[in-house]
């Protein structure tokens, strides 16, 4: 059972197959018991796929990613019935938590040009602006909780763009386009509970959200330094 953990092509199939089988289940049965049981796999497919293959030099970066990990799937055990606000509001806390976490393994003390840094961030706040704008009017007493959100989302994309030329190329592009993929389907998953009804929002945020965390995931494992002072 091991040799399959260790095997990047046969989880990478196995996860999609499971993400394709929580997807059905999501548009063609009740949530409850079934999310219950085909949700959790993906993250604990990842999970296992992180236990066996990182190459941390630091427990403390393994410790992240597993927090991180930890989150995200009780977060997403949470938010299955997101019409209960006590349950919505738990699972916003721990994907909070989750960002923070990766924000945290991703950061380092290597020196970055702050000149590269500030269009990214202006293009970057300019859209998360947008979004909160959007969803301003319908918000109410979720407002400041979404915008915390949305500003540690910020963070987090910060800390994986000044991931460039500090780690592989392979790793910074998979780990970049994951959270990439992440601020979508949170974005999208906003408008769908405060706001309104999107095209094929079941199936489309599912799809990034599962996307995104595998590419963080397997972009974390894949990670080379270059010849740096880690964090």
């Amino acid at each position: 059972m091991l040799h399959i953990f260790k095997n990047e092509k046969k989880i990478s199939i196995i996860f999609f197959i499971i993400l394709t089988i929580d997807i059905l289940v999501k548009l063609n049965l009740d949530p409850f018991p079934y999310r219950y049981i085909s949700k959790p796999p993906i993250i604990l497919l990842l999970f296992l796929y992180y236990h066996y293959n990182n190459n941390e030099k630091r427990k403390i970066k393994k410790l992240w990613v597993t927090l991180a990990l930890c989150s995200f799937l009780l977060a997403d055990i949470f938010i299955i019935k997101h019409t209960n606000i006590i349950l919505l509001s738990v699972s916003l806390l721990l994907f909070a938590l989750a960002k923070v976490f990766l924000s945290l393994r991703l950061s380092h003390k290597s020196d970055f040009n702050i000149i590269r840094l500030i269009p990214f961030s202006i293009v970057i706040g300019a859209y998360t602006i947008f979004i909160v704008s959007l969803l301003f009017d319908s918000l109410k007493s979720f407002f400041v909780p979404a915008l915390l959100s949305f500003f540690i989302s910020l963070l987090l994309i910060q800390f994986a763009f000044l991931r460039k030329d500090v780690v592989d190329k392979t790793s910074y592009l998979y780990v970049f386009f994951g959270i990439i993929l992440y601020m979508i389907c949170e974005s999208m998953m906003a408008i769908k509970t405060f706001k309104m009804d999107l095209p094929m929002q079941d199936i489309l945020i599912m799809l990034f959200y599962g996307i995104a965390i595998y590419l963080i995931v397997f972009g974390i494992v894949k990670e080379h330094k270059h010849d740096i002072n880690s964090f």
